[in-house]
């Protein structure tokens, strides 16, 4: 049986792997912004520099974490 603290623990890793796939979206929404405008991609490059080493946190974060059946 599974207690409230493991559906809770499970629920956060869900809630983070969503966020990582919206990062993986908004990162590429950026780099097809930055195809058509080089003002564009100048402006973005740290922003998706940033948010690839966010998504490698997290990665490292769901892989160490357990998730309860």
């Amino acid at each position: 049986m599974v207690t409230p603290t493991e559906n809770n623990h499970n629920k956060h890793l869900d809630l983070l792997h969503e966020y990582k796939i919206h990062l993986v979206k908004y990162i590429e929404i950026l780099e097809k912004i930055d195809k058509q405008s080089e003002f564009a991609k100048d402006w973005n490059q740290s922003t998706i520099k940033e948010r690839k080493q966010e998504i490698k946190v997290i990665d490292k974060v769901l892989k160490n974490l357990i998730r309860f059946s």
